[in-house]
């Protein structure tokens, strides 16, 4: 049972996000929670999609703020399972699916103020998670967009950030 006694998904912890401001391109943020279910962000967010390679968590709060699920796994995941997880996200939905070093387990799915630990990719309560959390009323900024920002990787992000100071300081 989830909070209020009302029935819910086993396994999903709830958390409070309490500070859930912008903070500067750059600037790293250290999470309550790992990987992040909320908190704060960069003003821009990172598109829903899925990404081969880790993207930046201060980009995919942002996401979770909009009402996106950030579905993360373990790179050593089989092929398989990683195209499991793959097929989640559809044309226009509200699903971000990224690879992560040092995962709790070998999949997380983290939504607004929620998270989910599985330690399978075909696990039946993934499809009620994103049922119940994706585009949730729930969030800082229900409807908002999750496209037209950054579709880039956690390393091409960090790259662009370096080509600036390096340019700032030429």
């Amino acid at each position: 049972m989830a909070g209020g006694g009302e029935p819910g998904i086993d396994g999903v912890e709830t958390f409070e996000i309490l500070d859930y401001s912008h903070v500067d391109i750059g600037e790293k943020v250290d999470y309550d929670q790992f990987p992040p279910a909320g908190g704060q962000h960069y003003p821009t967010w990172q598109n829903c999609g899925v990404y081969a390679a880790p993207v930046m968590p201060e980009l995919a709060v942002h996401s979770q703020e909009h009402g996106a699920v950030w579905i993360t796994y373990d790179p050593d995941l089989s092929v398989t399972d990683v195209q499991t997880l793959t097929d989640l996200h559809t044309p226009g939905s509200y699903v971000i699916v990224s690879p992560m070093e040092g995962l709790p387990s070998a999949v997380v799915a983290s939504g607004w103020g929620v998270q989910l630990q599985l330690d399978e990719a075909d696990d039946p309560r993934l499809g009620e998670f994103l049922r119940e959390y994706e585009q949730s009323p729930n969030v800082p900024e229900p409807g908002a967009a999750c496209s037209g920002a950054v579709d880039q990787t956690q390393e091409e992000v960090e790259a662009a950030l370096s080509d600036e100071t390096d340019a700032r300081r030429n």
